[in-house]
């Protein structure tokens, strides 16, 4: 009997055991999608900012993901940002983890290994036939693995970095992705989310300019595929827009840029008001600070809160 099982049975289980198994990732998605609304996925390379997100989805009593990309992964740890996730989840919370923007099958691998509950396949600098071979590949190691690991799968271009940046980059994919060709990618692919450009981009602009998103094919690509949409780079977004991509198919929103300027502008704050401290948990605390309250307004934000 499992412990899901055992929990339904009326079979006495540690605490701990029982909130690691209160909701999968799979049906909190389902859930927001249903409701029309979205979950925010954020991104950390760091205890504190870990803590920040933990903190808001605490005090919004919301589930949230944590993405870790790569590079954040090699700052954190993998097998640590999973003892992180574990932790929260000790204490009740719906906290979740994305290996976020992977680009080889031995990372997916390691994140699934790892512990991980979700990971993206980013294989969309690459033509068509090749993304779906790498996408793929990595649905069937996740369908190996013995639990359920969501697998997304990214189709158009974004950018590739969350920076602040003086103009959008040269490889955005003007024309947005195809619905149709959505469509083929997830019936070839068997994923279980779909990340397209839709006017999102990664990183923010430096004069200010907001990104436009394309409500109107986030639909078309959700009723193409029959898959629940990410969106991607966030940051940078008019709120209005996320409201409206969540209820045409988005069921999970990132953010990360904006995170990161928010963190670093409380870190230096911290260091002014504190010139002389050499702690590095009291001069950090104005940014951690500063994340947890745009996280939380984030949070609030995508679930119609």
């Amino acid at each position: 009997m499992t412990l899901k099982q055992k929990i339904r049975a009326g079979r006495t289980v540690p605490p701990a055991c029982y909130y690691l198994c209160m909701q999968t990732l799979r049906e909190v998605i389902e859930d927001a999608r249903g409701k029309r609304i979205a979950i925010g996925h954020f991104n950390i390379s760091d205890s504190y900012q870990f803590r920040a997100v933990k903190e808001a989805a605490k005090a919004c009593a919301m589930p949230a993901i944590v993405g870790v990309s790569e590079g954040e992964r090699e700052a954190l740890g993998v097998h640590e940002a999973v003892a992180l996730v574990m932790a929260a989840r000790a204490e009740g919370l719906n906290l979740f983890l994305n290996a976020d923007h992977t680009h080889t099958i031995d990372k997916i691998k390691e994140a699934i290994d790892a512990g991980f509950d979700s990971v993206i396949i980013d294989a969309s600098h690459l033509p068509f036939d090749q993304n779906m071979a790498l996408t793929r590949e990595a649905v069937a190691y996740a369908r190996a693995c013995g639990r359920d690991v969501l697998v997304e799968g990214e189709l158009g271009m974004i950018g590739s970095g969350s920076e602040v940046l003086d103009a959008p980059p040269a490889d955005i994919d003007k024309d947005f992705t195809d619905p149709q060709q959505a469509a083929q990618f997830a019936r070839e692919t068997g994923i279980d989310l779909i990340a397209p450009a839709v006017g999102n981009m990664h990183g923010v602009l430096r004069s200010g300019a907001q990104q436009k998103l394309d409500a109107k094919r986030v639909e078309e690509i959700a009723q193409s595929t029959g898959l629940p949409i990410v969106l991607h780079g966030g940051s940078g977004s008019p709120d209005e827009d996320f409201v409206a991509v969540a209820k045409a198919g988005a069921a999970e929103i990132h953010i990360s840029t904006d995170l990161r300027v928010a963190y670093r502008k409380g870190i230096e704050q911290g260091l002014q008001q504190f010139p002389d401290e050499v702690a590095p948990y009291k001069y950090i605390a104005p940014g951690e600070q500063a994340v947890e309250k745009l996280v939380e307004k984030f949070i609030k934000l995508f679930g119609g809160i």
